[in-house]
């Protein structure tokens, strides 16, 4: 069919790029009274959307990037929808060129944080806005509720707030979306949000593991436990998700799906950059470090292969009582949870005060409580904690998130222990233990690394009872110090 002649200056906002999650997203805000403008690549594509879900809501097809220019009302939204990186930069360049003062580009791809930075300044100087926008909920939360974190200018959260806001998740009657920060915080916020959510993923991954290799669980009893859990304090989206996986049988072999399907896990890179930007701010996230490494680790067949008949435990894992096992291995998976949780929140702080931004931690995990893939009973009391204490500078510090620590604490050196004696790898349970354990202490080896330091490259050391940085002259016979 012929695409109708888009209207000029008719549609509140625009959607360009009408894959799954554009077109999810562009019928989300057609569903909700909105006239939206579309446009892709492909003409196709865009008459494809059009002719099977025009009936939703009031659509505006541009065949071009002039038209779909044409078709927005002053001040101009238009929403990016393409892949990150080069498409980005060229659909953003197109639309530049045809767009005038006041307007706004979002781009609510999954885009690097300091490229976003990059656009906006450059695009600031042409006097346009430019939204770095992360949305999360996969393809079902765009179409019905996504949880959105916008960067960007103030100003243009007063156009977009509200559209975004009324088409986002809501829990207890609040929306799960709220501006986010200056230039590339939305964005940041979102790949942290991710680097969560490989944690998240992981430990759910451990617990299962240590089930089936431990009790020699089926994938469905398992499926049954974690039903259980997601009762109480566990309970997650995540959670849920597990759930259905472990009990999927597959068609064709009638074996549980879970295992037909290759262990090796991909990733499309927000984890990595997660743990990269963390050690370019100085902050530990091992939780999410080790779990973008786990994936690494399963997507390397000739080294596993490699690896295949070395020795491991030989002594057979006899649990003596399941029930009280399965218990701690609950609560070692809880308490490996918050320290993600914690560790991310971190990552965010060290972020806001490196940039300048300024993000309310409890308005963050606030809008995480829904739509997005990290939602989870106790964000409601991460938001609490926050709300509290802006400035809380650990969140496993916070009164009740350190009682639950305390109570997992037992369970959790057994869990990691019983797995490191029968050669389980638990990665982000140890890692996470370990963590718990360093931030805890009053003194760390550290001291001695800051003596090695200062001995082969003269980078001095503080001293605990004077001010300033020393040297030792270590090649001197009486080796004396010096202040520096």
């Amino acid at each position: 069919m012929a695409l109708p002649i888009p209207a000029p200056a008719s549609a509140d906002i625009g959607v360009t790029g009408m894959g799954v999650m554009g077109s999810n997203l562009a019928r989300n805000l057609a569903r909700n009274g909105y006239k939206v403008a579309i446009h892709n690549r492909s003409s196709a594509k865009t008459e494809e959307v059009y002719t099977e879900h025009g009936s939703e809501g009031e659509f505006i097809p541009s065949e071009n990037m002039e038209d779909f220019v044409g078709s927005l009302s002053r001040p101009r939204v238009a929403i990016i929808m393409v892949k990150a990186g080069a498409p980005t930069d060229a659909v953003i360049e197109e639309l530049a060129s045809r767009m005038e003062e006041g307007d706004i580009i979002v781009d609510c791809g999954n885009s690097l944080f300091t490229d976003t930075r990059r656009r906006e300044a450059a695009l600031k100087e042409r006097g346009l806005h430019f939204v770095g926008t992360g949305v999360s909920g996969g393809e079902e939360g765009a179409l019905w509720g996504p949880s959105i974190m916008p960067g960007g200018s103030p100003q243009s959260y007063d156009r977009l707030g509200p559209m975004f806001e009324k088409i986002s998740a809501h829990v207890d009657g609040e929306p799960c979306c709220t501006y986010i920060g200056a230039d590339g915080a939305g964005h940041f916020v979102k790949m942290v949000h991710n680097g969560i959510e490989y944690a998240d993923m992981q430990v759910i991954g451990e617990a299962y593991d240590l089930l089936r290799r431990s009790l020699g669980l089926s994938p469905a009893e398992i499926a049954d436990i974690f039903a259980e859990w997601n009762k109480g304090e566990l309970d997650s989206y995540l959670m849920e998700v597990s759930v259905e996986v472990l009990r999927q049988v597959d068609a064709k072999t009638d074996k549980p799906l879970v295992d037909v399907i290759v262990d090796a896990a991909a990733q499309k890179g927000t984890g990595a950059w997660t743990v990269q930007t963390a050690l370019d701010l100085g902050v530990p996230v091992t939780g999410i470090g080790e779990a973008t490494f786990a994936r690494g680790l399963s997507s390397s067949p000739a080294q596993r292969a490699a690896a295949q008949g070395f020795a491991g435990e030989a002594q057979e894992w006899n649990v003596e009582d399941r029930e009280a096992f399965i218990e701690d291995v609950r609560k070692a998976l809880y308490a490996s949870k918050l320290v993600a949780y914690s560790q991310g929140f971190n990552e965010i702080q060290a972020a806001a005060e490196a940039y300048g931004w300024d993000i309310n931690l409890g308005a963050l995990a606030r809008i995480w409580r829904g739509g997005c893939i990290i939602r989870a009973q106790f964000l409601n009391e991460i938001t609490r904690a926050y709300d509290a204490d802006a400035k809380l500078p650990l969140l496993i510090g916070d009164s009740y998130f350190y009682e639950r620590i305390v109570d997992a604490l037992p369970s959790w050196r057994r869990v990691v222990s019983q797995a490191t004696l029968h050669g389980v790898p638990v990665p982000v349970f140890s890692s996470s233990l370990s963590y718990y354990d360093g931030v805890r202490s009053e003194r760390l080896p550290a001291a001695l690394i800051q003596g090695q330091r200062d001995f082969f490259g003269a980078h001095t050391y503080q001293r605990t009872d004077a001010e300033g940085a020393f040297h030792t002259m270590w090649a001197e016979d009486g080796r004396a110090e010096v202040q520096w």
